[in-house]
């Protein structure tokens, strides 16, 4: 379903860690250790909009968010997962998948614009790295 010409938006590219491929998206996280902070960007051209997508890729995008979810919240145990799909900076489509527990940094508010992120230690990140395509490898993808 990935279309020609895709190219991941640079400010994506410089603020996350490549987690796996999935039929339509990559799947990113955020590099914000005060959040378990997923990202899902469909690899298509110019896609700003969930609306833009044709109605299969539609379908497709949904079952990728539960997926990347569900993967997230057993990796992370949360309270709540936000999803969002906001793009009023980086235009390109993409739909956050965040995992808050409550009291952290930003509860209750939006994790968007709360403080400056605190990047991941080394160790830290490659173990939620592995983690995390660990589990999006075991479990089924519908």
């Amino acid at each position: 379903m990935s279309g020609t010409g895709f190219e991941l938006d640079p400010r994506l590219q410089a603020d996350t860690q490549h987690i796996a491929k999935l039929p339509l998206c990559d799947v990113l996280l955020m590099n914000d250790a005060r959040f378990a902070w997923l990202i899902l960007v469909p690899r298509v051209a110019g896609c700003a909009e969930i609306l833009d997508l044709p109605e299969r890729a539609r379908e497709r995008l949904w079952q990728e968010i539960n997926h990347a979810a569900a993967a997230l919240r057993e990796v992370v145990p949360c309270d709540k997962l936000n999803l969002g799909a906001l793009g009023n900076i980086v235009r390109q489509l993409h739909v956050h998948v965040v995992a808050r527990k409550e009291g952290d940094a930003a509860w209750p508010g939006p994790v968007w614009g709360s403080g400056a992120a605190k990047p991941y230690g080394g160790d830290e990140l490659l173990s939620l790295v592995q983690r995390l395509r660990q589990q999006l490898a075991s479990s089924s993808l519908a």
